[in-house]
C-alpha cells in the first residue's frame, strides 16, 4: 500500500520535487528496483483476455514474461538495474498482511460468484484482486535474473528500504517502485513507473525528497510522523484525519506526540485503542537492512547464459525460442557495450545557498498558488455550465 494520498499531497503543495521525463533521460544510472512491487504489477498487467499467462502445463509465466521483457526495455535504455526482493515482513505489519488477505479471499469468492452470474469484466476485477505473489513466483525470477546476469538481493525486510540505503549510499543513483514509502525510508531519489509497459505510455517520476522537505518546510523526522498520520503498513488510519489535516495538525504540532496529546484535549478524532505509531516510526528510521558495504551489495552485471535461458524460458516454460534468443542475444550486447557515463557523475553536489534555497521556496509557493487559482477557476467554470439554463429543443 505505501502511504495514503502522499503523492497527492506533494504533488499539491512541491511540484517542484516531482520531474518528469522519459526513460531514455535514466541512461547511464544505476537503479534499485522493488522486485516484490513490480513482480506483483506484472501478474495484474501481463494478461491475455483477462486471464494471466500460462505455460502448456498451467503454471502462471505473466511474472517471467514481465520481469524479462521490461529488464530488456530498462537495460536498452542504458539503465543498470539491480532488484531488491523482500525478506520476512516486520511483525508490525501482520495487521496490515492478514486485511489483504481477508481482502483477496473475499475477492475470490466474489470472482467465483461473477463467473455464475455477473459480465466478463466484473470477473476480470475481481480475478487482478486476487492476485498473490508466492515464494515459487519469486524464486522463477531470481533464477530468471541469474540468467540474465542481472544482479538481485533479498532484503532482510522491506524492499524498499533496502532500496533507499543502496541510494543514499549512492551505490545506485535511485529506487524505482510505486510504493511511496521509498520516499519515508529516505530515498533520496524515487523513480515511479519505470518497470511499466511501453504501451501505457506513462512518463517515468523522478521525485526528489530535498525538494519534497523543503516544499513542506519539514526535516525528515516530521516528514515521516507525516506519513504515519496519512496512514502506512504499519499502523490503522485514523478516522476523519485525511491528507489536508494530517499536514495541518504536523505542521501545527511538529511531532506526533504532540498531535496525540491535543486530540485527546480536544477529543475531535478517535486514535485506535493500540495505535503504536513510536514502533512505526522506529520502523522509518531503522530499517532492518544490509549495510551497503554488505559483500551481498557489491553487484556484477554479467553476461546472459543464453542457452540456459532458452532451457528455462523455450522448454520449461513455452515461451518462443526464436524471441527468447533474440532478446537474449539484444541483452548480451547492450551489457557487453561500455555505457558513457553521465555527467552528474563527475562533479560532486554542492549544497544549495541560502538565496538558492529561497528561491526555489519562491517558485515552488508560485506553482502552489497557480495551480489553486486554476482549481478554483475550473470549478466556477463548472457550476456557471450547470446553472447554465439548458435550450428546450
Amino acid at each position: 500500500m505505501g502511504i495514503k494520498h502522499l503523492a497527492q499531497v506533494i504533488k499539491d503543495n512541491c511540484p517542484d520535487a516531482i520531474k518528469e521525463g522519459e526513460i531514455k533521460n535514466q541512461f547511464g544510472r544505476k537503479v534499485a528496483i522493488d522486485a516484490s512491487m513490480s513482480l506483483y504489477s506484472f501478474m495484474v498487467a501481463v494478461r491475455s483476455e483477462g486471464q494471466q499467462l500460462m505455460s502448456d502445463t498451467g503454471e502462471t509465466t505473466s511474472h517471467l514474461m514481465g520481469m524479462f521483457y521490461r529488464t530488456l526495455r530498462i537495460v536498452d535504455n542504458g539503465i543498470k538495474p539491480v532488484y531488491v526482493f523482500d525478506g520476512a515482513p516486520p511483525k508490525l505489519k501482520s495487521g496490515e498482511l492478514a486485511k489483504r488477505f481477508q481482502r483477496k479471499s473475499e475477492a475470490a469468492e466474489a470472482q467465483e460468484e461473477a463467473k455464475e452470474t455477473g459480465t466478463a469484466e466484473e470477473v476480470e476485477k475481481f480475478s487482478r484482486r486476487t492476485v498473490r505473489v508466492t515464494r515459487e513466483h519469486n524464486a522463477e525470477a531470481q533464477r530468471l535474473l541469474k540468467l540474465m546476469g542481472v544482479p538481485y538481493i533479498i532484503a532482510p525486510t522491506e524492499a524498499e528500504a533496502q532500496c533507499a540505503i543502496l541510494a543514499r549510499a549512492g551505490k545506485v543513483y535511485g529506487a524505482a517502485s510505486e510504493d511511496m514509502d521509498t520516499l519515508t525510508f529516505n530515498a533520496p531519489v524515487l523513480l515511479r513507473h519505470l518497470t511499466f509497459s511501453e504501451q501505457r505510455k506513462e512518463p517515468i517520476q523522478e521525485i526528489h525528497l530535498d525538494r519534497v522537505l523543503e516544499g513542506l518546510e519539514m526535516e525528515l523526522p516530521q516528514f515521516i510522523d507525516l506519513c504515519i498520520l496519512l496512514g502506512c503498513d504499519y499502523v490503522d488510519p485514523v478516522k476523519g484525519i485525511g491528507p489536508k489535516v494530517a499536514l495541518e495538525l504536523i505542521r501545527k504540532h511538529k511531532t506526533l506526540e504532540n498531535v496525540v496529546a491535543d486530540v485527546q484535549k480536544t477529543g475531535k478524532y478517535t486514535f485506535p485503542e493500540d495505535w503504536p505509531y513510536q514502533d512505526a516510526r522506529l520502523l522509518f528510521l531503522e530499517p532492518d537492512v544490509r549495510s551497503a558495504d554488505d559483500p551481498e551489495c557489491d553487484f556484477k552485471w554479467e553476461a546472459p547464459d543464453i542457452e540456459g535461458l532458452v532451457k528455462f524460458l523455450v522448454e520449461e516454460k513455452g515461451f518462443s525460442e526464436d524471441r527468447v534468443r533474440n532478446a537474449a542475444a539484444k541483452l548480451q550486447k547492450n551489457l557487453k557495450s561500455s555505457q558513457q557515463s553521465r555527467l552528474e557523475g563527475f562533479f560532486q553536489v554542492k549544497p544549495k545557498t541560502e538565496e538558492e534555497k529561497a528561491s526555489l521556496k519562491r517558485k515552488n509557493e508560485e506553482k502552489v498558488e497557480e495551480r489553486k487559482k486554476k482549481q478554483k477557476a475550473d470549478a466556477k467554470a463548472k457550476k456557471d455550465a450547470k446553472a447554465k439554463p439548458k435550450m428546450n429543443s
